[in-house]
């Protein structure tokens, strides 16, 4: 978490410089957008999401095998959804975003007995309803930064239950980022970077449904798993 602070707080100085142009005052693209009550638009982007496990050293009894399993692995994931904003005063606003992410989370489990290895790739389809403040600063020209912050709400439509690792379908993340606010002669253009910290433990540890016994060594060998994502995204509004 704190190379992710770090990086933020350096972001957080260096983008009024990124996003500004020069001084003298320019042709401004749509100057009364801002001053609507409510904006729509749509977005997509790509995202890096990590999934952490917590490895408890389980020994299995009956085998002596013991279980280390990581997230070795990032694959990207496909982002799209609708933005809805509200203005609240000339600095702030409140957005609501309904989301579908998809990505992949891929999985290795080692044996440090015998050295054997497992893969598992766990795909999710998240459903969700991200809510957060937005905070814009004057606009430069054509260029108006802002910061943002608030809680994702994410429910995921693919959970299996019979592989090695099954996860909780509900999870919430803590989000704040960064983005510049781009505006043409048709549209406002808005690329954004976003963290997303997990707040949940989402590792399904009451396997009852689970057929294959054998499998259940690998949920003993993890006392918790949490997510983090990272996050490109490109508004047209």
């Amino acid at each position: 978490m704190k190379p992710l602070l770090r990086f933020f707080l350096t972001a957080l100085f260096l983008l009024p410089a990124l996003c500004a142009v020069a001084q003298e005052r320019k042709l401004q693209y749509r100057p009364y957008a801002d001053l609507r009550p409510f904006h729509y638009g749509f977005f997509c982007g790509v995202h890096m999401e990590s999934l952490r496990l917590v490895n408890n050293g389980y020994i299995d009894p009956d085998t002596g095998s013991q279980w280390l399993v990581s997230n070795d692995r990032y694959d990207p994931g496909f982002t799209v959804g609708i933005l809805g904003e509200w203005r609240l005063t000339e600095n702030l606003a409140l957005r609501l975003l309904p989301t579908m992410n998809f990505g992949t989370k891929h999985l290795t489990f080692v044996d440090q007995a015998t050295g054997l290895r497992e893969h598992q790739d766990v795909k999710s389809t998240y459903v969700a309803l991200p809510v957060n403040v937005k905070f814009t600063p004057p606009r430069i020209n054509n260029y108006r930064p802002y910061l943002m912050a608030g809680l994702n709400p994410m429910y995921d439509l693919t959970i299996k239950d019979q592989e090695n690792i099954m996860l909780k379908p509900f999870n919430l993340f803590l989000e704040f980022g960064f983005g510049c606010d781009r505006y043409l002669p048709f549209f406002k253009f808005i690329p954004e970077l976003k963290f997303s910290l997990g707040l949940n433990d989402i590792l399904q540890t009451d396997r009852k449904e689970l057929r294959d016994r054998s499998k259940e060594v690998f949920t003993r060998s993890v006392g918790k798993g949490t997510t983090k994502m990272i996050t490109l995204t490109f508004y047209f509004e």
